[in-house]
């Protein structure tokens, strides 16, 4: 079982071969970016890396993007990948991230505690000169067992519960401008602003923008302690859709806050209903 979220470049090349290792490319961008992350995947990656699209792994049935699906579907669906049980997960992206958290979050919630991050992801795994390849990667299915956590997933209805008894720090990972209501959200439709009594933490600022790893432990605490947050309380995260939001989940895990739980719906939810407070 892991016992830190991250694993580096070097870690992962030594192990590129290992037999129970599966890798996973997480890369997403969000739909106002022109990018195809399945096109880029198929193009360069690490060798023997499946491709992961969070909108694949999903609820079919949510009018919500990329919401956290059955145990049934997400167990059927990580077979199909030659994900299983006994399987050391690496997952990484190409983007600061934005995925790779969210899948490490995902295979957690669905009771695969042995998968970590790429520290650095494809960017600096590339920078380094360390192999990629164009070769498609032809899993085999493997049983893989989903039993859901609910201790690590929030729903609307608890959101409410929450934010009207203030007993729990709700953590905002979307970019100030937007928590702030002076930007505009990615996807049409949704109030601008934030939850009442909510803390902003961009998940950016958690990021080393010159190596593209996250921050050292000492770094990440003066961080998020300088947002106003005490990670020894209770306290969930949030986002625009409950993607960037586990990158809060993830330098919390490092700092050793294992079992801080996700809003899945995050401001797609909230924003786009008229039942709910905006500030």
């Amino acid at each position: 079982m892991a016992t830190s979220p991250l694993v580096s470049t070097e870690w992962l090349q030594d192990y590129l071969a290992a037999p129970d290792v599966r890798i996973v490319d997480a890369t997403w961008f969000l739909p106002t970016v022109a990018r195809d992350a399945r096109a880029e995947h198929a193009a360069e990656h690490i060798p023997g890396a499946v491709f992961v699209d969070i909108d694949a792994i999903a609820d079919p049935d949510s009018d919500l993007p990329h919401m956290l699906p059955s145990p049934v579907q997400m167990s059927a669906r990580m077979r199909q990948l030659g994900i299983g049980d006994g399987n050391k997960v690496v997952v990484y992206d190409n983007n600061g991230f934005m995925a790779s958290a969210r899948v490490w979050w995902q295979l957690r919630v669905f009771g695969h505690e042995d998968v970590v991050v790429l520290d650095g992801g494809l960017a600096k795994w590339r920078a380094e000169g360390r192999p990629v390849t164009d070769e498609p990667t032809r899993p085999r299915d493997r049983h893989f067992t989903a039993r859901l956590n609910s201790f690590l997933v929030r729903e609307l209805d608890q959101m409410r519960g929450l934010l009207a008894d203030r007993s729990t720090q709700v953590v905002d990972a979307r970019a100030a401008a937007r928590f702030k209501g002076e930007a505009p959200e990615p996807r049409a439709g949704l109030r601008a602003g934030h939850m009442p009594g909510a803390l902003n933490l961009p998940y950016t600022d958690l990021i080393d923008p010159a190596q593209g790893t996250l921050l050292p432990g000492d770094a990440l605490k003066t961080v998020i302690e300088g947002a106003g947050i005490d990670p020894a309380k209770p306290l969930v995260t949030t986002c625009g859709s409950g993607v960037s939001a586990c990158v809060i989940n993830l330098a919390l895990h490092r700092l050793g806050h294992r079992d801080v739980p996700v809003y899945d719906g995050s401001w797609t939810e909230w924003g786009g209903r008229s039942d709910t407070p905006v500030v």
